[in-house]
């Protein structure tokens, strides 16, 4: 059988995944004995998996996520008020399908950052279009854009991503510039797209960080309408972690 040539039409056409599982099953001569239609389904097996693998490296290296965090790695034994049923329904990423946002609040230390890139990371793995951001220095990144011109550039790329991630919001009240720029990109996302915001910053208290009546108004009632919401709680996760990759 012509083998090689056969793995190299495969891998010219794009079809690397069934070039492999091709070459791993001829060397398998208990698969020999296989019929036509299920050498087939192994091969195009193997192929939609390679396929959602690449995807899932791809997505995941455009997320820039803060760190490597994995639901599956995540320690509910930890005294922080994480609810455990809440989590793992939100990882199942049916919120992000139906367009609901969180709010993860908490003290320095708990885990809110983290736990926003397993939720990312997870969101990456179900074919999700993911976007991670410190918020300070998205204003930043807005500010310097709006300067030279990639302002709506930056914006739409904003708006289009299916999650966005808005980590470390607050304490300073925000500048009349950043107030604007937080309305134009929840304004964006509003019913269409999905957000986290993490802060050290109670809820109750976001109307006084945004600063005007208006705005805030507006703001708030597009961002927490609807939004689930993780209230933790507890001393630092730093001080207590024995394994970097828990959180």
């Amino acid at each position: 059988m012509l083998t090689n040539p056969t793995i190299d039409m495969l891998r010219e056409l794009g079809l690397s995944g069934m070039a492999s599982a091709y070459h791993e099953l001829e060397a398998q001569p208990e698969v020999r004995s296989l019929e036509h239609g299920e050498w087939l389904a192994l091969l195009l097996e193997r192929e939609a998996t390679t396929r959602r693998q690449k995807r899932f490296e791809a997505r995941a290296r455009a997320a820039r996520l803060r760190h490597d965090a994995q639901v599956e790695n995540i320690d509910f034994r930890a005294a922080r008020g994480l609810d455990r049923n809440l989590f793992l329904k939100l990882a199942g990423c049916d919120w992000i399908r139906q367009h609901h946002s969180l709010l993860l609040i908490g003290p320095a230390g708990v885990g809110k950052s983290w736990l926003a890139c397993a939720l990312g990371h997870k969101a990456c793995r179900e074919d999700f279009s993911v976007a991670y951001h410190r918020l300070p220095r998205l204003f930043a990144t807005l500010a310097l854009a709006r300067g030279d011109g990639r302002y709506p550039k930056v914006l739409k790329a904003l708006a289009r991503t299916d999650l966005l991630i808005l980590d470390d919001w607050g304490p300073e009240k925000l500048s009349d510039e950043q107030r604007r720029d937080l309305l134009e990109i929840i304004e964006d996302r509003y019913e269409k797209r999905s957000t986290i915001v993490t802060s050290q910053v109670p809820v109750d208290h976001w109307y006084d960080m945004i600063g005007n009546p208006t705005l805030a108004d507006a703001i708030l009632d597009r961002l927490v309408h609807s939004a689930y919401r993780i209230e933790l709680s507890g001393e630092s996760l730093r001080k207590q972690r024995h394994t970097p990759s828990e959180a």
